[in-house]
């Protein structure tokens, strides 16, 4: 029986479980949104809606405990000086993240969801709407056309 067990297993290891999570958590950092199935989104909204509470106290603890968990100074810097300082963030006291189904998985119909911090626009996460090999090509385009206007 699963009588008060919370956390979904996925099944996977503890190791495994924890490296797949930082890893999300690492990428919706530095995208501010991304792409995966509804359960690992639904996970992962635990796992950064503490960070980004650890983020607003954002004392020298908690940028340990923090570096600890990412393993990247830049993203410990973004998160607590960028993130966690942002209007729509630093007045809420939980619910920091928005996920929205956006359909199946060609491959398995595996339901997929976007996961975005609550106030990331589109002009934030354009780029997100295009393949990873297309992406880096739409990002230097637009900022060549920006420098040339």
């Amino acid at each position: 029986m699963r009588h008060k067990v919370n956390a979904r297993r996925f099944g996977r290891e503890t190791s495994h479980r924890k490296a797949l999570f930082n890893n999300l958590a690492k990428s919706l950092i530095r995208y501010e949104m991304i792409q995966t199935t509804d359960t690992k989104a639904k996970e992962l909204r635990r796992v950064a809606d503490r960070m980004i509470t650890l983020g607003k106290r954002g004392d020298l603890h908690a940028r340990r405990q923090l570096l600890a968990r990412l393993g990247d100074k830049e993203l410990v810097s973004k998160l607590i000086d960028d993130l966690a300082q942002r209007d729509d963030i630093s007045g809420r006291q939980g619910g920091y993240t928005r996920i929205v189904k956006i359909g199946n998985r060609q491959g398995d119909n595996a339901p997929i969801s976007r996961i975005s911090w609550v106030g990331a626009t589109l002009e934030n996460t354009e780029a997100l709407r295009y393949p990873a090999h297309i992406r880096d090509q739409f990002v230097t385009d637009e900022g060549e056309e920006e420098a040339e206007a």
